[in-house]
């Protein structure tokens, strides 16, 4: 088939995946996805697969190291203005939660950085997330485009056998039960995640997509619907944001039994763990110590050239000597926020950005670009910034550019291949189970080469990666 055949195919087999159906008419009335299709997926070198692939231990290590800090801090052993930073703008309950031992050592089983190229041989991380969407997303593109031919990264379902084994792990017997629990915010994730039950279902792991009322709550175990009726669950995936705890029925009765035990919860509600405060924090010059002996020196090195120079936007006013460290402007050191304002729009490529625990914290929003906005808009992005600080604590980080590529799609209004100059934005999944941890598979985003903000939207080409022979 040519390229305008197999972007037809693909357009034609979405919808038989009950996945993405929602989203349809955004793009186009005969498109059935809310992104424009690409004949072919999107190549990596076999330099850049080994990238991938180490870069997983490396934030292992460093989700582990965080949680490490976290806990000394809070224990006067590192400096406790560490988790007071964490702790900022989060209820008391959220917080003793997060610090309960039961959940101590436990660091989230599923971590998908996003990723900037912005060289053959450079890339950075602008982001963790640790309760990502598109799992069930990426694990349908990579059937879809393992059937048209390519040796998809991660194979046709490593999507679905990396996030299989992580659950089975964390129940500690193979045949577990999942309950991955939905909230009424993530509710446009639901197809992807009632896609993802089916296909570890088909796996031999019997799972089942709910929403959080459906749960059903007993003091020796909590129970979801089944085929055959009500059964027990061994563990479960909390697919909903800790922010939105006061809107999500029966939260309480799902921690309640991850505390007595009675049930695995992942991601572990471990708040602070979910912050871009660590990104600066990774950066302060008196940690350095601390992060350097506790990572080793591969992936202290490894991270320092991956994770960019990030601040926090602290209002608090610094003595007449001190300096905001490594931030500078034409040369002369930043000494108080307001110097940013006046700056000219070419020195301003800087991000501002929630830190977390906020529904403006994940995807796009809530994210501003120095050099995109009129000096005004800038002005009040730091302003907001600031004054946010003791409810949603924000950064203000490097801008870098992603490298421009061209990749061809195929057009529903002209019905012809076109062929756009983009920027792309690199998502690995990792699953977690013990010490190992599985690169199931890479999403790439690629964007207009004009747009500053890389993400999910109507102009953009979504696709799994393979790796270039």
């Amino acid at each position: 088939m040519d390229a305008k055949e197999l972007c037809l195919l693909i357009n034609d087999e979405i919808p038989k995946e009950k996945l993405f159906t929602a989203e349809k008419q955004e793009v186009h009335p005969d498109c059935n996805t809310s992104w424009r299709i690409s004949p072919e997926p999107f190549w990596l070198t076999e330099s850049e697969l080994n990238w991938f692939e180490e870069l997983g231990s490396h934030l292992l290590a460093f989700y582990r190291v965080c949680n490490l800090l976290y806990s000394q801090s809070i224990r006067g052993i590192q400096p406790i203005w560490v988790a007071e930073y964490l702790d900022i703008g989060k209820p008391e309950n959220v917080i003793q939660q997060g610090r309960m031992n039961r959940f101590k050592t436990q660091v989230p089983g599923v971590m998908r950085p996003d990723i900037l190229p912005t060289s053959d041989e450079a890339r950075v991380i602008t982001e963790l997330d640790s309760i990502p969407g598109f799992i069930g997303g990426t694990g349908c593109l990579a059937r879809l485009y393992t059937k048209l031919g390519y040796e998809i990264i991660g194979g046709k379902d490593g999507m679905v056998t990396g996030y299989a084994e992580m659950i089975r792990a964390l129940a500690k017997k193979a045949d577990a039960t999942l309950a991955i629990v939905v909230s009424d915010e993530s509710e446009d994730y639901l197809p992807e995640m009632l896609w993802l039950a089916s296909a570890l279902c088909d796996a031999g792991l019997r799972t089942v997509t709910v929403k959080s009322h459906e749960v059903v709550f007993t003091e020796e175990s909590l129970l979801v619907e089944g085929e055959n009726g009500k059964i027990k669950v061994d563990v479960v995936y909390r697919f909903y944001e800790m922010f939105d705890l006061p809107n999500i029925p029966k939260a309480e009765l799902i921690f309640y039994s991850a505390k007595k035990r009675t049930v695995v919860m992942t991601p572990p509600p471990k708040v602070y763990l979910e912050e871009k405060l660590w990104l600066a924090l990774f950066h302060h010059s008196s940690l350095q110590p601390f992060w350097q002996r506790q990572l080793g020196k591969k992936t202290y090195s490894f991270l320092q050239e991956v994770i960019p120079q990030t601040w926090i936007l602290d209002p608090r006013p610094l003595p007449p000597h001190a300096v905001i460290p490594n931030l500078e402007m034409d040369g002369i050191a930043v000494t108080h926020w307001q110097q940013l304002s006046s700056v000219s729009q070419k020195q301003r490529e800087l991000v501002i950005k929630p830190s977390g625990f906020s529904e403006l914290a994940w995807g796009s929003r809530g994210v501003k670009i120095g050099h995109d906005l009129p000096t005004e808009e800038w002005e009040s992005a730091i302003e907001n910034g600031l004054s946010s600080f003791e409810n949603t604590p924000h950064v203000l980080q490097e801008f870098h550019t992603a490298k421009r590529v061209r990749m061809q799609y195929y057009d529903f209004e002209t019905e012809e291949m076109q062929e756009m100059l983009c920027r792309p934005l690199l998502r690995p999944y990792y699953f977690v189970s013990g010490d190992t941890v599985k690169l199931g598979g890479i999403q790439a985003t690629v964007c207009p080469a004009d747009k500053k903000i890389l993400h999910g939207m109507v102009d953009s080409i979504i696709v799994p990666c393979a790796k270039k022979e």
